[in-house]
């Protein structure tokens, strides 16, 4: 199976103005192509460090591919040191030159300045990739059984050209193929999670699996590299039904998806409407699901009741109750979902009150205890938890989690989702 390294080509990279999020997507593309990904590089505008650099990836990979440095100013030196590294000499293209002054009269820049002519020499022998949607063109070259594929920095440019261009080139250097899913758990820590799927892990051959950490929830990649497609997608599938065997009361998603698009999913294969009554999370639920395209057919409205006045006279929540059991109480959050439920066209309601901090322990109620209910025409349930807190923006991304997870569990339970509501 051929290998690869990434360089990614510029300064401002190095200096923390631009993010490279290059790299993420070419690795990606490579994996899937079965072609392995070993190195990462970020180098400068700097010619010393560029040759080294690529002296170093070519002298470790079959194939190097760079982002960066294709355009016409003089610190834009990805094309020459590439050149020079593979003994190629730049030589005119003339289709490179029509596309740059089709382009230039376009956006009415008829007398551009001479170093944009720069983008128009390539090396010698190489298969040029034309950009369609920039100036700078891309290239592969090959010599001493390496290959070089060169992608322009800016990102929308570089995932065309690399879909249009690179990809159907590299396509006939792998006779494998990778598949890949990611799964997403809420609910257990990694090392638990690990520990439960070691079946799996343990010896590992084909297919793997990765488990990583992420804000408040575990993800595992579960690939497999088969001489087919269809080989390598029926092994990663037997391997995730084994993980939900394993762990399938934590696993939400095995499409990476977020946790509240799979909310809006679930409601949507049901049927049901969604409302919310939020405190300490002032909205953030709310705005988690409406960023999901087409959940307006699942969200009706939400109610942000940050004050105990807004819970009594928005939700109903009465005023004794939050006296005598406090506003972060299971008491309170079972009126507010109640309250909401009847106040709005939802089959389904969920609230959350709790103390995001980073102060607030009152009561003998510490940092990231919350409270979390769902209301339904039939009945209306209320748990509590708590976060250890780790600072009120992760605090209050959690009981958004846990709403999501509150929303799954009872439309997943073996109870069955709860009916739409009848209207009066």
């Amino acid at each position: 199976m051929p290998n690869a390294s990434i360089i990614a080509v510029g300064t401002e990279l190095l200096f923390g103005q631009t993010v490279n999020t290059n790299a993420a997507y070419v690795s990606e593309q490579l994996q899937l192509l079965g072609i392995s990904v070993l190195y990462h590089f970020t180098v400068g505008d700097n010619p010393g460090r560029m040759k080294r650099t690529l002296a170093l990836a070519f002298e470790e990979s079959d194939i190097v591919v760079t982002t960066g440095g294709l355009g016409p100013t003089q610190d834009d030196i990805t094309k020459e040191m590439i050149a020079e590294q593979m003994g190629a000499p730049l030589e005119f293209d003339e289709e490179a030159m029509a596309r740059l002054d089709a382009i230039m009269r376009d956006i009415g820049r008829g007398n551009y300045t001479e170093n944009n002519k720069k983008q128009a020499y390539l090396p010698r022998g190489c298969t040029v990739f034309y950009n369609n949607a920039g100036t700078a063109p891309g290239f592969a070259l090959e010599a001493g059984g390496k290959t070089a594929i060169a992608l322009p920095g800016p990102p929308r440019e570089m995932k065309r050209m690399m879909q249009e261009s690179a990809i159907p080139y590299l396509a006939g250097k792998s006779d494998s193929v990778i598949f890949s899913k990611m799964l997403r758990f809420y609910g257990i820590g990694e090392s638990a999670l690990e520990t439960a799927l070691l079946p799996i892990i343990d010896g590992q051959t084909d297919p793997t699996a990765a488990p990583y950490a992420k804000e408040g929830e575990c993800a595992v990649r579960v690939t497999s590299m088969r001489r087919t497609a269809q080989e390598a997608e029926a092994a990663v599938g037997g391997a995730i039904e084994q993980a939900r065997a394993l762990a399938g009361a934590y696993l939400y998603s095995t499409e990476d998806e977020e946790y509240h698009e799979v909310v809006v999913r679930l409601l949507r294969e049901r049927g049901l409407v969604l409302c919310c009554a939020e405190s300490c999370t002032g909205g953030l639920f709310a705005g988690a699901i409406t960023s999901v395209p087409g959940s307006s057919e699942v969200f009706d409205r939400g109610f942000v009741t940050y004050s105990n006045e807004a819970k009594v006279a928005l939700l109903g929540v009465s005023k004794e109750t939050i006296d005598r059991y406090g506003a972060v109480s299971e008491p309170c959050c079972r009126e507010m979902a109640l309250g909401a439920l009847a106040r709005s066209r939802a089959d389904i309601a969920v609230a959350v009150t709790g103390i995001a901090g980073p102060s607030g322990d009152t009561c003998g109620k510490p940092v990231g205890t919350g409270y979390y209910g769902i209301a339904w025409a039939g009945g209306v349930e209320v748990h509590e938890r708590y976060f250890r807190n780790r600072g009120r923006r992760v605090n209050r991304s959690a009981a958004v989690l846990e709403l999501c997870d509150t929303i799954r569990r009872k439309l997943e339970g073996a109870g069955g989702p709860p009916e739409k509501k009848i209207l009066t």
